[in-house]
């Protein structure tokens, strides 16, 4: 029976990945509203009704694309910060790699980002299950403040009175061990992050900027120092 079992789950591991594959096909060249179930079905030479068997509405299937794709660029973030030496690489310097891990990882899977950080899907809803996956590049970031404050190496950047308590409530939520300045400077860092790379992936940048590469490394510099990491050589 064992054997038997473990057949199935591999064929049913098998379908899964090939219908999320024609899936993502369907992303690169209809867009994501355009999804459809039955031409995914279609497509594999399956019946609809088997296909439904592994994701029972097309939300179910979009939100495991979703789930892929952060998860995917969440793990090239993690190892962008793997191969950086904590206390040998600055953390500004461990910041700008992950950022260039990142972008590095939208460019080469452009439906894929645009199906988690491009216009929402009319009609769909993304369940709770995203909500790990969609913060693991944000929890890498937020690793290297806390190391860096932990360290020594953060200089706390100015922060609002109207933002305090705000900045206060974020730290306990989700970035304990950082103090609220670095916290409010990382929510606006993380948003510019990713608002540089839709910029240049979706086209804001044609005909305006030829150097990205330069221009997002220097950002992601900046970035790193607005948030209070500080630059190898700093005192």
């Amino acid at each position: 029976m064992s054997t038997i079992r473990g057949a199935r789950e591999r064929a049913r591991i098998e379908v899964t990945a090939a219908i999320k594959d024609e899936a993502r096909k369907q992303l690169a060249e209809e867009g994501a509203p355009k999804l459809s179930l039955r031409a995914v079905a279609r497509e594999l030479g399956m019946v609809s009704s088997a296909l439904y068997r592994y994701f029972p509405s097309r939300d179910d299937l979009l939100t495991a694309l979703i789930v892929d794709a952060f998860d995917a660029i969440g793990a090239a973030a993690e190892r962008a910060v793997a191969e950086q030496t904590a206390g040998e690489v600055p953390p500004a310097e461990r910041w700008v790699a992950v950022s260039c891990a990142v972008r590095g990882w939208a460019l080469a899977h452009p439906h894929e980002y645009a199906l988690i950080y491009g216009s929402p899907v009319p009609g769909y809803i993304a369940p709770m299950d995203t909500v790990g996956p969609a913060a693991r590049v944000g929890l890498v970031l937020i690793d290297i403040v806390r190391g860096a404050y932990r360290a020594g190496d953060l200089t706390l950047p100015p922060l609002a009175d109207g933002l305090r308590a705000d900045a206060e409530r974020m730290a306990a939520d989700f970035a304990e061990g950082v103090p609220p300045e670095s916290v409010a400077a990382l929510v606006a860092a993380w948003a510019q992050l990713f608002g540089l790379i839709s910029f240049e992936l979706f086209g804001q940048f044609n005909r305006v900027v030829e150097e990205r590469e330069a221009l997002f490394r220097q950002t992601a510099g900046e970035l790193a120092r607005s948030v209070g990491l500080r630059d190898a050589g700093t005192a």
